[in-house]
């Protein structure tokens, strides 16, 4: 790194490129520079032309900058403006045109983003806590699988520092509530639903490992997505009567008063046709439909019991939870 007699920023981003703007201070240029105060109105002015000009905008500095009615679209290029890691820690950015902008890794807590257009912006691994959502356009925003406070959580419980991961996790659930709440003002349930679904996980991490209410919660996301996934009640419905299927097969069914069940005595053919009819027979009782054409016997009268029990329970479930994402 060149010493700070050349006048020359020296900053230098993630990718190992270095700004060539000259420096306001000894050792950064306006932009990169944390202690430069650009609270005034001329900043978005010249912060559009400096983007527009080519200027390195990883990094930039902007804590409580005033960003009001910013606009880094670029209607030249499919790809905005990349801004990853900069820090907008309480900028102001209200009413912000920020379509398809970059701010991976970027520090965004505090800022306020009321009416802005965060539309296919891009948040990958920023730090969202405390964001203002007012009338924000949120459509097609990306944040990732996973939030910064998050993932950090995860670490920190990996290494057992489980009140400090802990404090994370809360943030990850605030986060995600805020997203969850701006969502669904917009009608955007498509988008709201995985973050509510996120938000109550967070809400499970913070709970004593081996508690009652943990594993409650974990029933739960796994049988239907805490309400938001369907298709999970689908698939745990089709595992069930196949793991039934399997009891019947190998303790037995009686069929017009001969007992049916897999032998080693039996030909291919007859075990073949035997589980087809497991098959049938535990699709029958799942459903509680009970054409009685089939008998269990032994350990399949009690498969036979918890498999009907569950199956009422399943598909009311699945009728709850796929109106609910119907009439969104």
């Amino acid at each position: 790194m060149p010493d700070s007699g050349d006048n020359v920023c020296c900053y230098v981003d993630h990718l190992g490129e270095r700004c060539h703007e000259a420096t306001s201070n000894p050792d950064f240029c306006y932009w990169h520079d944390p202690q430069c105060d650009k609270k005034n109105a001329f900043t978005v002015a010249k912060l559009e032309k400096y983007a527009r000009d080519g200027g390195m905008l990883h990094g930039l500095q902007l804590k409580n900058a005033n960003l009001e009615n910013l606009n880094l679209v670029r209607e030249d290029r499919n790809q905005g403006f990349d801004l990853t890691g900069a820090n907008l820690n309480h900028a102001n950015l209200k009413g912000a045109h920020l379509y398809n902008v970059v701010l991976i890794r970027a520090n965004l807590v505090d800022a306020d983003l009321s009416m802005a257009d965060l539309h296919c912006t891009h948040l990958e691994e920023s730090n969202l806590l405390g964001i203002k959502l007012n009338e924000t356009k949120l459509e097609h925003i990306k944040t990732g699988k996973t939030i910064l406070q998050e993932d950090q959580g995860k670490i920190l419980a990996a290494q057992g520092e489980d009140k400090e991961a802990v404090k994370h996790f809360e943030q990850a659930e605030e986060i995600y509530r805020n997203l969850r709440k701006a969502s669904e003002k917009q009608g955007l349930f498509s988008l709201s639903g995985p973050y509510l679904r996120k938000e109550l996980t967070m809400r499970r991490f913070q709970l004593p490992l081996y508690s009652q209410q943990r594993f409650y919660s974990k029933v739960v996301d796994l049988f239907c997505g805490y309400g938001e996934d369907p298709f999970r009640v689908v698939a745990f419905s089709l595992l069930l009567i196949l793991f039934c299927s399997f009891f019947y097969y190998i303790f037995g069914l009686r069929f017009a008063g001969e007992f049916q069940a897999f032998s080693m005595h039996n030909s291919s053919e007859q075990n073949i046709t035997y589980f087809f009819e497991s098959l049938y027979y535990s699709v029958v009782t799942f459903t509680t439909l009970g054409y009685g054409d089939f008998i269990p016997i032994g350990i399949s009268r009690l498969v036979a019991a918890v498999e009907a029990f569950l199956g009422s329970f399943t598909i009311a479930l699945f009728v709850v939870v796929f109106v609910k994402k119907m009439t969104r």
